[in-house]
């Protein structure tokens, strides 16, 4: 929240590499406070939680975590009901409207660039999910646009270290962790 200054580079970049269908926005800005003194801030998307509440409420299991703790889904399970969007606090799952009368399609979700159930690179993955930046050795488009690094990917301890660093350094001490 310090550090965005509501450029929207990240959406855009989402966006860009994914070619993310128009009325679904896999990340946005939310400005805290907005035009108010102290307004904050911050990139929201996916939030690929331990306990993921989106999960939990899928009569279908098409939701599943990998290796790396991302969690994902398969479209090709997904049946559109929309109880992971009431279940996320964060507002993550997001379904074109584009159909006849707002008919909802296939959920749709940030996949941390990690694609999908489908083969990494194959062009099924790509129309499906996206780019699986991930499995190129890649960070996230996101995180790698960011110009102020308000966002971070890579490796949990470093980023741990560099937020550990930044709190540091505005004077605060152990007693945030």
């Amino acid at each position: 929240a310090e550090r965005c200054i509501e450029c929207n580079g990240c959406v855009t970049a989402c966006k860009a590499e994914h070619e993310v269908p128009w009325g679904v926005n896999r990340r946005r800005v939310v400005t805290l406070g907005d035009g108010q003194p102290g307004e904050r801030s911050i990139s929201v998307a996916c939030m690929h939680c331990s306990d993921a509440p989106c999960m939990a409420v899928c009569p279908v299991d098409c939701f599943y975590r990998t290796d790396e703790g991302v969690v994902l889904h398969d479209k090709d399970i997904c049946i559109g009901c929309g109880y992971c969007s009431y279940a996320c606090p964060f507002g993550a799952p997001q379904f074109p409207t584009n159909g006849t009368f707002g008919l909802r399609g296939k959920m749709d979700k940030c996949t941390f660039c990690a694609g999908g159930p489908e083969a990494n690179g194959s062009h099924e993955e790509f129309e499906k999910y996206g780019s699986n930046r991930l499995a190129e050795g890649k960070l996230p488009a996101c995180a790698e646009m960011c110009s102020t690094k308000a966002l971070l990917g890579g490796d949990g301890d470093v980023v741990a270290d560099i937020f550990r660093t930044r709190v540091l350094s505005r004077g605060k001490g152990s007693e945030v962790w």
